[in-house]
């Protein structure tokens, strides 16, 4: 899906906003609808088919967290960036456990969050979906699943790019500018403020620490690579 043909849905409870985010997007090409409480928001986007949603956390009747927790376990697909003042780290990784695939903080620049809207509906289409197995981890992208000794877990769909990453040339490092070039389409990584891949790597490990396949190191001040059962 190419940034400026999407549909998305504009999740929030503040006129201004909500408004001014329709107004946006709908000048850049996007088809846009808005809901302005949570239970709306999650019929909305049951009842539609929506490539974005942006979801703001403090609505009535139902917070974000809840909405994007819902969505993901009726496994609606749609990418979620979720918009709210509640920036501590806490907030970010609850989140993503919920499944969102990104997070911007208020006040946002409209520049950051346009920046985020086409790198989410830019993501690469052209990656494998075949299966991928180094040590006894393997990553099913059909399936969105990583697997092991330990178990199974489900993989939101930017974990799997992140984790494809890592997988691709084991021991190898992979430094926070390439994951948000490559993993989130980021033109200008550098230039855009973000603790989304530090929570996004945090998430993986505890997914990944029942497997019992491998592991997610942090090389200090380089980046991150994957390492096999006993590897240093």
């Amino acid at each position: 899906m190419a940034p400026g043909t999407a549909r998305i849905l504009v999740v929030e409870d503040e006129d201004s906003i909500g408004q001014g985010l329709c107004d946006v997007l709908t000048f850049r090409g996007h088809a846009v609808e808005w809901a302005k409480d949570g239970r709306t928001a999650v019929d909305t986007a049951t009842a539609g088919d929506f490539d974005l949603i942006l979801l703001d956390v403090m609505l009535p009747e139902l917070n974000g967290y809840e909405v994007c927790r819902k969505l993901r376990a009726a496994k609606n697909s749609s990418g979620i960036i979720m918009l709210t003042a509640k920036g501590s780290e806490d907030d970010i990784l609850r989140g993503f456990e919920m499944g969102a695939d990104d997070y911007v903080t208020k006040p946002f620049s409209l520049r950051q969050l346009l920046a985020r809207v086409d790198a989410l509906l830019g993501r690469s289409q052209s990656a494998t979906d075949e299966t991928l197995s180094v040590g006894g981890l393997t990553i099913d992208p059909t399936r969105a699943t990583a697997s092991g000794p330990g178990g199974s877990v489900e993989l939101s769909a930017r974990e799997l790019d992140v984790l494809r990453m890592l997988l691709d040339d084991p021991g190898r490092i992979v430094s926070r500018r390439q994951l948000l070039r490559d993993a989130w389409q980021m033109k200008n990584p550098e230039a855009i403020e973000t603790r989304t891949v530090d929570v996004h790597i945090a998430k993986l490990r505890k997914k990944l620490s029942p497997l019992a396949a491998g592991s997610i190191q942090t090389v200090r001040g380089l980046g991150y690579r994957f390492a096999t059962d006993g590897a240093k």
